[in-house]
């Protein structure tokens, strides 16, 4: 077994699954998880998700727990899973990632991405209480990027904060992280992996990656997708956008930082400029 799964989550597995074989490592260095495609005598194969530390594994849990109807073949369906081992493990989809291929470019691809982006975006709700807390996070990311960030920077962010009022926040299912790396293509066909971030929050929430990143002057890609979606970003949701914009965008800068990761760090930096620029 790959060093980093404990004991018991082998022994956990090992009554799962039975024998089975590791076919590759797909493990994320910069978040203490291990991934691991497995399969079994008979064929079958499973995606192993384990950590110690990391809440991501939780948050997958109960985006399955949600329910994903009428998405079979399109999602990872959960098979066997424990919050409290901290472990799960979910059959293997088949497919290539997009990232990278020529689909990234397809805006086909874009228009099956945003019409199952509908179907994800579960209802989950309002919260009173979303986007104060979420300001809240905003300004901590603030605190932590002085010395990051020039002060004028700063500054502008803290009136951008002041200035937004974006009221009650209706909530669904979000994916947390959707764009190509997450997106697999099979004949044709796009798929949705990987809901380590999901948690209920606005919908708007899920486009700040991809309109910062795939639809930067390819209005074709972002038309498609919003086609496939079934609405844009409005008056409705302006001040929610603006905030997650801002969080999202700071949040990028410091936690890349955290972690060494001076390519995300530049994107994250370039989303401040990006994001200052528009308000």
């Amino acid at each position: 077994m790959r060093q980093g799964i404990t004991d018991g989550q082998s022994r956990l597995l090992t009554s799962w699954l039975g024998e089975f074989s590791v076919v590759q490592d797909y493990s994320w260095p910069l978040q203490d998880t291990n991934v691991l495609h497995v399969v079994t005598p008979s064929g079958e194969g499973f995606i192993v998700k384990a950590s110690t530390t990391s809440h991501h594994i939780r948050r997958e849990i109960a985006a399955h727990a949600g329910g994903f109807d009428g998405l079979h073949g399109r999602v990872p369906a959960l098979r066997h899973a424990s919050a409290a081992s901290g472990i799960l493990v979910t059959e293997f989809l088949p497919g290539v990632l997009v990232e990278g291929t020529p689909a990234e470019d397809d805006p086909e691809t874009y228009r099956q991405a945003g019409a199952l982006l509908a179907r994800i975006h579960r209802p989950a709700g309002v919260s009173s209480t979303y986007a104060s807390a979420l300001t809240a996070k905003t300004r901590a990311w603030m605190d932590r990027a002085y010395g990051l960030l020039p002060e004028s920077q700063l500054d502008s962010f803290e009136q951008a904060l002041g200035a937004l009022r974006p009221g009650v926040a209706q909530l669904v299912a979000t994916h947390g992280d959707y764009q190509p790396r997450n997106w697999l293509q099979d004949n044709g066909q796009i798929k949705v992996i990987d809901f380590g971030r999901a948690e209920p929050r606005p919908w708007v929430h899920d486009l700040v990656r991809l309109s910062h990143q795939r639809f930067v002057h390819r209005p074709e890609l972002a038309a498609a997708f919003h086609a496939g979606l079934g609405k844009a970003v409005g008056p409705a949701e302006a001040d929610l956008w603006r905030l997650e914009n801002l969080n999202q965008a700071i949040g990028t800068v410091v936690w890349a930082n955290q972690v060494g990761d001076t390519a995300f760090e530049q994107t994250g930096r370039t989303m401040v400029e990006r994001v200052l620029s528009a308000l």
